[in-house]
This record gives structure tokens, sequence and C-alpha cells, in this order.
């Protein structure tokens, strides 16, 4: 009696410590939520973390879709990371595959502009919905998606012989009574024999088993989001009520499947050894996996349901961020438009805005470092979030419904052997072909065949150029070669950036101006930078000769 009232108050104490704990972890959790809100997100990001995230994306990408040339291009993966104060694993690998699937039509993104207006104005609501988001988790370069999807591959084995191995300790306990010594025994041998096997055979199933633990976590996440009862949502939650009728048999006892709890509860400790010694979890595991096969396609709709929502909250909590946005005002039809005001890009500290209306293609010269580039991709990334989560960086964006397209930073694909002007015309081959498509087509590219010599560069660049000019295509090109601005006079727009040099220093105000770029100051530079003058003087001497005589002289 006396060690049974021994392990019951040990148990007691346990009890009430796991019980403390978790109120110590939902105040702390609720607190940490509010002071992440609209601040930019803590993550470690790995190669194999982003691997996993783009595991969702690619099992849905569509030929409309941002491309990984373009994605690398503007540096979206940083724009991800910016935007992803998601709570849950799925969440940020919806999100992740969000940003790259743009939309065409207005009805989704109304409907994520409702949600993220109801998270941003209603505090304590998105709490309890973060909060049932957030004990979901994250996992560390896993993707839910796929290993969800994989389960069906895992083979389904008999349960028995792991019953048999509990049954047989128990067994041998209660033969101490009968004889100790051949008890004690029996019992350290079934001991062991239960620990090998259980390591034994999770190690096979270690990866799935995880996923598996999250999946439970998910569907304990729906109850609660279920039990929240927000009219705001009553579609989702109704679409969520239907979808987890198929999974309520085996939950029954799911929590033995759980990893351990967030909040560092105590008795998972206790629970743990239970597990080991006889095997529970992995009795569950087997049981359940039957359950998973069937009703794939329903957890898949969970998931789905589940990554929107946390998305949406993401989104919303980087509207809080960033200075100011505007609802993007997208249209449909062939006459291709984009008129922006106070335009800005999100990774840069104290921006200059700039505004430019067009419905048409536009060349951009200027200087190196002037801006010319920072501005195109500032446009893209604004394309690219107008026609995702509905946030445009701008103070007005009025624009065609577009597919984005870049070529900017290319490299040599030596392990394909192609060099940088290979690389160059595949690239831009990719944009022209999609200009066939009904869909308007707005594309950037900076420095045209930058990898060919002036003569066959200008002759080349200028006809492709002209090509886009004629399809339903509104192009921005950032070019050196002033001669294209003259040659394309009547089917591309001029605007520059330009810089001025003062007491020998190099500055620029990064505003974009109408008209080709004037300034001649690359050789100035030169003299700014220190270069002898010997070089300086003949170069402007024979950029001089060019310009009356049309032809270089000969050094």
């Amino acid at each position: 009696m006396q060690i049974l009232l021994g392990i019951l108050i040990i148990f007691a104490v346990f009890l009430i410590k796991g019980v403390y704990d978790k109120k110590v972890w939902y105040r702390n959790i609720k607190q940490k939520m509010l002071s992440d809100w609209g601040m930019v997100p803590e993550e470690e990001y790995t190669d194999g973390k982003m691997k996993a995230l783009g595991a969702y994306y690619r099992a849905q990408a569509d030929k409309n879709d941002v491309d990984e040339i373009t994605w690398n291009d503007v540096s979206m993966e940083e724009i991800f990371m910016l935007v992803n104060n998601t709570g849950s694993a799925i969440g940020e690998e919806y999100l992740y595959a969000m940003l790259h699937k743009l939309e065409f039509s207005e009805d989704k993104l109304k409907e994520r502009e409702r949600l993220m207006n109801f998270f941003s104005d209603n505090e304590e609501q998105r709490l309890s919905l973060q909060l049932a988001l957030y004990k979901m988790g994250k996992i560390s370069n896993v993707s839910v998606y796929e290993y969800i999807n994989r389960l069906e591959g895992v083979e389904t084995k008999k349960v028995w012989p792991h019953i048999l191995m509990g049954a047989g300790f128990l067994v041998s306990i209660a033969l101490i009574a009968v004889d100790p010594a051949v008890g004690g025994v029996l019992t350290v041998a079934m001991l062991a024999n239960n620990i090998y096997q259980y390591y034994r055979e999770k190690a096979k199933i270690e990866i799935y088993f995880t996923v598996c633990a999250y999946i439970v976590r998910l569907l304990d996440g729906v109850n609660t989001i279920i039990k929240l009862n927000m009219p705001e949502i009553s579609d989702i939650t109704e679409r969520l009520k239907e979808s987890r009728k198929a999974f309520q048999k085996f939950r029954k006892g799911s929590y033995l499947i759980s990893t351990k709890s967030s909040s560092g509860d105590i008795t998972d400790i206790f629970l743990d050894y239970i597990k080991i010694i006889f095997h529970v979890d992995l009795i569950k595991f087997y049981s359940m996996l039957d359950c998973f096969k069937a009703n794939r396609e329903v957890l898949n709709t969970i998931y789905e349901t589940v990554g929107s929502l946390d998305s949406c909250i993401a989104a919303a909590s980087f509207r809080k961020l960033i200075p100011f946005y505007t609802i993007p005002e997208l249209l449909s039809g062939n006459e291709p438009v984009l008129e922006v005001e106070d335009i800005y890009h999100p990774m840069i500290d104290e921006p200059v805005l700039n505004s430019i209306r067009t419905n048409g293609s536009v060349l951009i010269t200027g200087s190196n470092a002037s801006g010319k580039s920072t501005f195109i991709k500032t446009l893209a990334v604004n394309a690219i979030l107008s026609q995702t989560i509905h946030t445009a960086l701008s103070s007005a964006y009025k624009a065609s419904y577009f597919k984005v397209f870049s070529s900017m930073a290319l490299k040599d694909n030596l392990l394909g052997k192609e060099s940088y002007y290979v690389v160059e015309i595949k690239s831009l081959k990719r944009i022209m072909y999609q200009t066939y498509e009904k869909i308007t087509s707005l594309c950037f590219v900076d420095e045209f065949l930058r990898g060919t010599n002036t003569l066959e560069r200008i002759s080349a660049s200028s006809q492709i150029l002209h090509y886009l000019s004629q399809t339903n295509t509104i192009c921005f090109a950032a070019t050196h070669d002033i001669e294209l601005t003259h040659i394309l006079e009547n089917y591309y727009s001029n605007y520059h950036f330009k810089e001025q040099i003062a007491d020998n220093n190099v500055l620029f105000d990064y505003k974009l101006r109408e008209g080709r770029a004037v300034s001649k100051n690359a050789i100035k530079l030169l003299e700014v930078m220190g270069y002898p003058n010997q070089v300086t003087e003949m170069a402007s001497e024979n950029a001089e000769y060019f310009l009356k005589e049309g032809k270089w002289k000969v050094l």
C-alpha cells in the first residue's frame, strides 16, 4: 500500500506540474504572438528547410506561376522570409506556394482580403486562431505535404507481436511475486527486448512517425478552430467539420503518437517510458495507417484550408510591418495597363518613392548604381504581391492581371557547360514564347545580351525588344545602350535615372525621370575613383572623336 500511495503521489505531482506548466506556456506564447505581430519573423532557414518548403508548390506548379528564374531574379525567397509570420508548418508551405501562384481573377483575392482585414481588426479572435495553429508547430527539413502523400507507400504491419511483448513484460513482473529470482531475470530480459525492438522498429518509420504525429496535432488544431465558433470564418469551419468526420475513429488514443508538446509538459517524460516498454505508439501508428491511406484526399483538403488561414494571418502581419500599402486595382481585358504611384521595395530601408503610368513597353537608361535594376525589381515584386496577397507597396496601384517574367541575375551554367550568353538567350526565349498566351505578360530585362559584342548586342536586342512590343506584353528593359532608345523610340517610352558628381563624390537621388539619359559621367567616375590622368584624358578624347567621326581612333 505504501508503494502504491507513493506512486499515486508522484503521479499527482506530475499532473499538477503539467497543468501549471501548460498555463505558463499559454501565457508566454500569447505574449510572444502579440510582440511578433507586425515584426520581421525570426526563423532559421537551412537548405533542407527551403527544399521542404517547396514540396507543396512543386506538386501544384503551373505554367502561369512565378517561375524559378523570376523567383531568383527578384529575390522572392527573401520576400517570403519577410512575410512568413506563420504558426504552423502547413502555413509556411502553403504561403511559399501562394507567393508563386499568381491569381488571374478576383474571387480568391477578395476572400484573402476579407480574411486579412478580419485578422487585423479582431485581435482576440486572431490570437485564438494563432494559438491553435502554433500548437500544430513546425517541422525542420520535412515537408508535411510530401510525407502525407508518401504515407500511402508505407507497408502496414501486424501489431500483435508488439501487444505480446507488452503483455510478456507485465506477466514477468507478476511472476516476481511467485518466484522473485525467475521473475526478476525474466523482467530484465523482457525489458531489454522491448527497448531493443522498439528502437529497431521506430528507426524504420521515424520520418513518417514524425509526420503522423504532426497530423494528429493538425486534427487537434482543427477541432480547436471549430470550437472557436467564429461567424466570420463559418464557411471555413463548416468545410473543416465535414472533412474531420473521416478521422473521428482513429483519433481515440491519438495522444499516444503525438510528439512532446511544445509547452514542455513534464508528463511527457512519464509517457515516453510507457511507449518504450509497451510500444503503444507503434501499435497506434499501424492501426492509423489504413485510415490515412483511405482518406488522403480529405487530409489534403484540410491541409489547404488550414494553410490558407495561416497564410492570410501572416500576410496581415506583413501589412503591419511595411510603411504603407494599397489594395491593388486589377483589371481584366486585352489592353495592358500599369499605373503606380509612390511604389517602393519592401527590403530597402528608407526607399525613394517612384511613380509611372504606361500601357506600353519602357526603356530605362542611366549609369551603374543609379537605380535602374532596383526599380524594375520593385515593379516585379509588387506585381507578384498584388496577385498573391493582394497587397501593393505603393499609394496607388492599377494594373492588368499579369504573368510575370524576368531575365536579370543570370550566371554561367558551368555544370551544363553553357556560357553566359547561351544562358541569357535561353532565358529570353522562354519569355518570348509565353507572349502567345491570352494573359498579358509583364517582363523585366536587365542589360540585354551583355554576354556578346556591342554590334551584335544592339542589333539582336533591338529586334527582340521590337518583337515583344508587338505582343500582349509590357516589357521593362534597363540598358546602358542609348542607341536602343533611338532605334525603338516609336515602340518604347523612355525613362532614366541620373547622378551628379560634386566634390569628387557620386550622388544619386534614385528618382525616375522621363526621357532618355543624357549625362555622360562614366569617364568622370573613373577620375573620381582615382584612375591615372593618362587613362581618363585619353578616354575623353576618344569619346569626342567618335561623336565627330562616327568611328574609333586607332591607338
